[in-house]
């Protein structure tokens, strides 16, 4: 795909899912500022996905080489890379809707598999505070870790049906 039709398809979605999203957020009673950043949220779903596109092992690497030079006319109020770092979490419920929408239909031929995303060093397991009752102990075919699984669904054409995170200590099959 072409980076013009990514970010075409991008930003129909972003219009569509912006204004569900805003009518959903609960208020914490503070006021919030409300003002529009530099990029726009498709802008910055686009990067993401052409570095998952890329060839490129870090996100830095493709940032600062790629995008901040070849892709400047693309995205001409391109941020710092630091300050780009901070929109990416904000992406997170935009790309689970995107993916909602997006997924393949069971063909009747599943493949699963699955994935350590690790938290910390199994080691250091019982002083991790941040994930305490969620992340737990597992293996994979690359050792022992201490986390979540990603457990991925396809089907024959390569299309991902379905997906799940768990803890560590679950199997594929359940």
């Amino acid at each position: 795909m072409d980076i013009t039709e990514i970010f075409c398809f991008i930003d129909d979605f972003c219009l569509f899912f912006e204004p569900l999203l805003k009518k959903k957020l609960l208020s914490n009673g503070k006021h919030r500022r409300n003002r529009k950043g530099r990029m726009s949220l498709s802008e910055i779903m686009t990067i993401l996905i052409l570095f998952h596109q890329s060839q490129m092992k870090t996100f830095k690497d493709f940032y600062l080489r790629i995008v901040s030079i070849h892709y400047r006319s693309y995205f001409p109020n391109l941020l710092s890379y630091n300050r780009f770092l901070e929109w990416i979490p904000r992406t997170l419920l935009p790309f689970t809707g995107l993916f909602l929408i997006t997924r393949g239909q069971c063909t009747g031929f599943s493949f699963i598999d699955s994935m350590p995303i690790k938290v910390c060093h199994p080691i250091r397991s019982k002083l991790n505070k941040v994930f305490k009752g969620f992340a737990r102990s597992g293996k994979s075919s690359m050792g022992w870790f201490f986390g979540f699984k990603l457990h991925v669904v396809i089907n024959h054409i390569g299309e991902i049906v379905d997906l799940s995170l768990s803890g560590g200590n679950i199997h594929d099959l359940k």
